[in-house]
């Protein structure tokens, strides 16, 4: 009996939890216990107002039987039995009720066969048998008005055709219920489902979340995920313990303000729009921002790097961030950078001694042969002396420009006249493609080196029989030069990590060419500090195109 009847579908007041949760026969007596309760209510009308009828064999037997009906409601064990048979209980009443209608007489209860509604809704709210169920509320209130008529004799159609309006009642009825009970069996079944398919997706988005919270506790980088509104979201273990790092000593909650986030000088407050969280919450992505976090030497230098979350809908829902420790790299560079600022200083003053003497040896116009070996001397002083002057170039950082009104046309042609009897000695072909004139604020020499290095580049790398092009052109506001050779080319590993400072790609590694990889960096160096762009496209075997822009 999965279904309860309309009347004691579990919402019921005194019902303390649903009905399908009680055992079998709590459930079978509480179906039974509303004609029950009625027929007590009915028998004590009949004892205040039409005693005579309590006298009536008939009337005691319907009231004798309820209760027998009521026993067998608690002492049959309906769980023993196959699972329908309960049903025999509302097929009883409607006898019970066929004898009560005739013992209360035509004076008294004559309204008693009503209490059939009871029965026909039992049958009719199980979902069993529905078909046979709708027969029953039509045929057995029918047999309890049609059945005393016919065997006290010779009925006239008018008694049986006004014996019809009860049981066409209880038909309606037993329609009205089994639609109702049909359609909520039917949602029944679907929140099942759908309750299922939930506790599915919980099992399911619960296992994901461990997985993720493992994952995020394993990694030694410091995930942070934050809502629009700047909430934090998800922090994993890595991160509270940098969150710790940077907080003040003397705040238990620091705000974002609060924080001890310092810029690569690792004395300079990062301004509190500047810092990575809230540059993120303002919905910017950025990579590889370093800050410092702490102080003291418990500080330690960190690389953030900031992704937006988008919703459905595109707009934007958040965004994590991630911290990664390079306090150690750092501490390397820098000390690299001392070791090479040092060594450079040293050879600074020698060379420049050798130099001086060459020259005064020169001066003295020595033999022919000696001539010979004094130039070899000076022109490797020379080469070592710009080598030292590019490793302090790279150890200054960002290089001071003093722009000025200059003619970059006429810089790229004085770059590549220059080069010209390198590229013969190699076998390049080198051409130029320039404007007339193209007029730019910018400082002359450094973008005169930055021409050298590239071009330099492109003929040193470009095999013989190869050509290289400079072109020169205004885009946007901007001045554009193009360095492209048909040389050996580049990865797309190497071109990622071509302006790294002495970095050689593994093609050249393996080759006889010399270098040092400082010309790249050095000239990116002087590209950013006219505010400009540098960047690279090549192709492995098939060439390289350098690409620079300034503004104009």
């Amino acid at each position: 009996m999965d279904h309860p009847v309309a009347w004691s579908s579990g919402k019921l007041r005194f019902f303390r939890r649903p009905f399908h949760e009680y055992r079998l026969t709590d459930r079978v007596a509480l179906s039974q216990m509303p004609l029950f309760v009625t027929t007590l209510l009915t028998a004590f009308l009949v004892w205040a107002f039409f005693p005579v009828t309590m006298d009536n064999p008939l009337f005691v037997a319907f009231l004798v039987s309820q209760l027998v009906i009521m026993a067998l409601c608690y002492l049959v064990p309906w769980d023993r039995l196959p699972y329908t048979s309960f049903l025999i209980i509302p097929l009883l009443d409607f006898v019970s009720i066929a004898v009560g209608r005739e013992g209360g007489g035509q004076e008294s209860l004559t309204g008693i066969s009503l209490l059939a509604v009871f029965p026909v809704i039992w049958l009719c709210a199980s979902g069993y048998y529905p078909r046979t169920s709708l027969w029953l509320s039509f045929l057995a209130p029918l047999a309890i008005i049609w059945v005393p008529l016919l065997l006290k004799g010779n009925p006239t159609p008018q008694d049986l055709a006004r014996s019809l309006l009860l049981p066409v009642m209880m038909l309606g009825i037993g329609v009205s219920v089994s639609v109702l009970t049909l359609s909520m069996t039917r949602q029944q079944r679907a929140l099942e489902e759908k309750d299922a398919q939930l506790q599915d997706n919980l099992r399911t988005s619960q296992r994901q979340g461990a997985l993720l919270n493992t994952i995020l506790d394993t990694v030694h980088l410091g995930v942070l995920a934050v809502d629009a509104d700047g909430h934090d979201v998800l922090m994993n273990r890595r991160q509270r313990v940098n969150h710790e790092l940077a907080r003040p000593k003397d705040i238990a909650d620091p705000n974002e303000s609060q924080l001890l986030v310092f810029g690569p000088d690792r004395v300079t407050l990062v301004p509190v729009e500047e810092r990575p969280v809230r540059r993120a919450v303002l919905g910017e992505t950025f990579t590889d921002y370093l800050v410092w976090l702490g102080s003291g030497r418990d500080q330690r230098a960190f690389v953030t790097t900031a992704r937006a979350m988008k919703d459905n809908d595109g707009a934007f829902a958040g965004s994590v961030i991630v911290f990664s420790d390079v306090t150690d790299l750092v501490n390397a560079l820098t000390a690299k950078d001392d070791f090479v600022s040092s060594v450079s200083h040293e050879f600074r003053t020698p060379l420049t001694s050798i130099l001086g003497y060459v020259e005064i040896l020169l001066a003295e116009e020595p033999e022919d042969s000696q001539r010979d070996m004094l130039d070899i001397i000076r022109r490797n002083s020379e080469r070592l002396l710009t080598l030292v002057s590019d490793l302090l170039s790279s150890r200054n950082g960002q290089l001071i420009v003093t722009p000025q009104a200059v003619d970059v046309a006429e810089l790229v042609r004085s770059s590549v006249s220059s080069a010209i009897p390198r590229a013969a000695a190699s076998g390049v072909a080198l051409e130029a493609d320039t404007p007339d004139r193209l007029e730019a604020h910018v400082d002359g020499p450094r973008i005169a080196q930055v021409l050298d290095n590239l071009v330099s580049n492109a003929i040193k790398y470009s095999p013989e029989g190869g050509s290289v092009m400079v072109s020169l052109a205004q885009e946007d506001g901007h001045v554009a030069c193009r360095v492209t050779d048909t040389g050996m080319g580049l990865s797309p590993e190497d071109a990622s990590e071509v302006f790294a400072k002495f970095f050689r790609a593994s093609s050249v590694r393996r080759t006889a060419i010399p270098g040092v990889g400082l010309g790249l960096p050095i000239s990116k160096a002087i590209v950013e500090a006219h505010g400009g762009t540098i960047e690279v496209a090549s192709a492995l075997g098939e060439g390289t195109t350098f690409t620079f822009r300034v503004p104009v």
